[in-house]
């Protein structure tokens, strides 16, 4: 009998990720080798020749549609909007002849690059493999915390070789890499050091490669001298070493004679020398197999905190998200503890491992708060803990903004590790001091290195002629600065609860009664025109963004905005303006970053994600439940383009997480979940504390997208909101779902998610 669209889907968690989802379209996700949080991402690299005004679609390193592989580098993002990282890339080449240059996607043949075919392509979580149709090898990835280790089948014929590049890079340019060297410290043993100046400015990252079989011989090269060095004089030798001039990279030709069986090449990695790399490497023991099966243990764990029961294609879709959602903050920190801070000094983490990767601009809103349900207990701590100890490091005394390799790179706007620290300890997550937490909160709202600081504290908005992207930092600043008003509160800081709350409601002196929208205004108290809700600039009066996104962001005090907008049946229609806005005649091919428009509301972005889930606040939570279907039919699918805008570090894959399971957080640091309706027959959350809490749904199918009413632990639940403490209690959260929209439930103005007024 023919399985159908409801029954249950026979694979294990495991199988059901396709690391596929979003390496094609703008989602910029890689299908390579990670470990949980992992310190390497091995994956491979379609094209690192790009220049900076081209490689928006290559952020990952990998893209679908691409038709060769220039080779395997050991760092990636996943999903982010912009670049860095690709480093040490290695290439396997048999034959005779080889070419140090990388070629191009047009002409594989004029370098070291291979064509391929997906169909060679295997992708698991941890584990990836191709074979490279130019050279007839085939390539195996997987990864360990701190470790990535290449397996490769040469033709038995054929001489076999590998190209090891530190020249390439993600978003490339002349001169980003401003010196690298190699040393050789046996003929099965090299390590090195590289520094760049990219995303991240001034960054340095070094490595250990350790090779299963010996070197036969070996050509390092820069551009300014050709060394080769022919064999060996005696075992431990450590002295053959090129280093590359300022402005110069280095290239290495690894020849290994022909081989009877597979290569084995191990790498691990280290940001502070190339000691800790070296003992990164000798920290995870095993060959391939023993490190494969520990990663796939290790993710079978981590993806099994939340048992999954819907139709297949859902299936695949959420676990990929779950699998997406757990690769970053990254392990930065090496196995001895120590790490490179924003300082760009070394530092030893006491009791925790250091973290990064922060796309804190993204991850606040729905990522950080899933972590604090799936992961707490091994995350969150060591997160909050990576996040004091860089604001200790750090030359400004602040939280990091977006932060990857211990680095710095001011991107975004806002101070969103203060919400994210303030969210945990809200909920109850400890293992960090909480004063000292809180200091650093305030430090970062205060003393941060922007300009429109001091403004916004002397005048209640940032002003326009003074800062770009004004009105978005202000009402972004003034959720942030609730968040402090709350953990302070909480800690009995009455003084610095009133002063954050207080700056809270800033907000409204970028609301704009007339218009109905949040603008950017001027140093003298007058709005910005010529005004356009519609306008999408980068370095405008927004960030990635325009009026109809910004105008709902004040999760803070929604009762509040929707009385300044005119009420409910005002907000409702508005926000149905929104979804149904004809964009027919606007372009928006300029601004990057703008996918998976319906109407004004844009999916691929981070500040529509809460805007669905608003109509429950304005007493229509039907008409949640019918965007939230079109939203997730439209911008998320099973397949390479199934993500409609880049995934920001498990962002967009965190929405669809929450979204399945029929709640979301709206509002971070308020303790509730707005509900929405679900897109499982059944989901089981392993909490921390030992209980779990369970989502079921009745007539789950697209001919009942509605929800005709819902019971938490057997009771009827007339509200639109579940609380954290109910979730962490454990228990069963019901829904039937129907044909026709149920106007009744929830709607009262008791049964809406809760505002947290400003007004103190």
């Amino acid at each position: 009998m023919a399985k159908s669209a409801a029954d249950p889907d026979p694979r294990s968690a495991y199988q059901s990720v396709d690391p596929f989802i979003g390496t094609g379209g703008e989602g910029h996700t890689f299908p390579g080798a990670v470990a949980p949080f992992g310190m390497v991402q091995l994956s491979p690299d379609t094209d690192t020749t790009c220049t900076v005004r081209d490689c928006y679609g290559h952020a990952a390193g990998y893209r679908y549609d691409d038709p060769t592989i220039q080779g395997f580098s050991h760092t990636h993002f996943s999903g982010a909007g912009h670049s860095d990282l690709g480093d040490f890339l290695i290439m396997p080449v048999s034959g005779d002849t080889v070419k140090l240059e990388p070629g191009s996607g047009d002409d594989p043949a004029s370098g070291y690059r291979s064509r391929f075919s997906h169909d060679s392509e295997v992708a698991q979580p941890g584990y990836y493999a191709v074979t490279l149709s130019d050279y007839g090898v085939r390539a195996e990835m997987t990864a360990g915390t701190r470790i990535g280790i290449h397996r490769y089948t040469f033709p038995a014929d054929k001489a076999a070789h590998l190209v090891f590049d530190l020249r390439t890079s993600l978003y490339n340019y002349p001169g980003k890499t401003l010196w690298s060297s190699i040393r050789l410290r046996d003929d099965r043993t090299i390590t090195g050091c590289r520094q760049t100046r990219g995303w991240a400015p001034d960054r340095k990252l070094c490595f250990a490669m350790r090779f299963s079989a010996p070197l036969s011989a070996h050509r390092f090269v820069s551009t300014e001298q050709d060394v080769t060095y022919k064999g060996f004089q005696g075992p431990g030798r450590g002295t053959d070493a090129v280093e590359a001039k300022q402005g110069r990279a280095l290239v290495a030709q690894l020849d290994f004679g022909t081989l009877t069986k597979p290569l084995e090449v191990k790498v691990a990695i280290s940001s502070v020398d190339e000691a800790g790399a070296l003992n990164n490497l000798y920290a995870e023991t095993g060959d391939f197999d023993a490190i494969r099966d520990e990663t796939r243990t290790a993710w079978t764990k981590a993806l099994g905190r939340v048992k999954i029961d819907a139709p297949a294609a859902m299936r695949t879709n959420l676990y990929t998200a779950l699998y997406h959602s757990l690769i970053a903050p990254s392990v930065a920190g090496d196995a001895d503890g120590r790490y490179r801070g924003p300082d760009n000094e070394v530092h030893q983490a006491d009791g925790f491992t250091f973290r990064s990767t922060f796309s804190l601009w993204d991850t606040f809103r729905a990522e950080q708060p899933l972590m604090t349900l799936i992961q707490p207990e091994k995350v969150n701590n060591e997160i909050i803990e990576s996040l004091l100890a860089s604001q200790q490091d750090s030359p400004f005394g602040i939280l990091p903004v977006w932060q990857f390799q211990g680095r710095e790179t001011w991107t975004m706007i806002g101070y969103h590790a203060v919400p994210i620290i303030a969210d945990a300890y809200l909920k109850g997550i400890g293992g960090f001091d909480a004063d000292k937490a809180l200091d650093a909160m305030v430090a970062s709202a205060t003393y941060g290195p922007y300009g429109d600081l001091k403004d916004y504290m002397a005048m209640g908005y940032v002003p326009i002629d003074h800062e770009p992207e004004a009105a978005s930092k202000t009402v972004e600043y003034a959720y942030d600065d609730w968040t402090i008003a709350r953990m302070a509160e909480k800690l009995g800081k009455d003084d610095i609860a009133a002063r954050f709350y207080k700056r809270a409601g800033y907000w409204r002196n970028s609301f704009d009664p007339k218009t109905g929208f949040v603008r950017a205004r001027k140093s003298n108290g007058d709005f910005r025109t010529p005004f356009d809700p519609t306008a999408i600039n980068y370095g405008s009066d927004y960030t990635e963004g325009n009026a109809w996104q910004y105008s709902w962001f004040v999760p803070q005090d929604q009762a509040a905005l929707f009385q300044a907008m005119g009420g409910d049946a005002a907000v409702v229609k508005k926000l149905d303006q929104m979804f149904e806005f004809d964009n027919s005649k606007l372009d928006y091919s300029h601004a990057e970053d703008i996918a998976g428009l319906i109407g004004q509301y844009i999916h691929g972005n981070e500040p529509s994600h809460h805007v669905a889930y608003l109509y429950d606040y304005a007493g229509a939570p039907w008409k949640t439940q019918n965007r939230l279907k079109q939203i997730v039919d439209t911008q998320y699918k099973p397949t390479p383009d199934g993500l409609s805008g880049n995934d920001d570090l498990g962002q967009m894959s965190a929405w669809l997480m929450f979204t399945a399971l029929g709640f979301y957080p709206v509002t971070p640091g308020s303790l509730q979940y707005a509900i929405g309706r679900p897109f499982v027959d059944k989901a089981v959350v392993s909490l921390p504390n030992g209980k779990d809490f369970t989502v079921t749904a009745d007539n789950m199918d697209d001919a009942h997208p509605y929800v005709g009413s819902v019971t938490l632990n057997g009771k009827p639940l007339g509200r639109t909101y579940i609380t954290q403490g109910e979730i962490m209690d454990g228990g069963r959260l019901h829904f039937t779902m129907q044909a026709a929209p149920n106007k009744q439930w929830g709607t009262a103005p008791a049964a809406r998610p809760y505002s947290m007024s400003t007004a103190r």
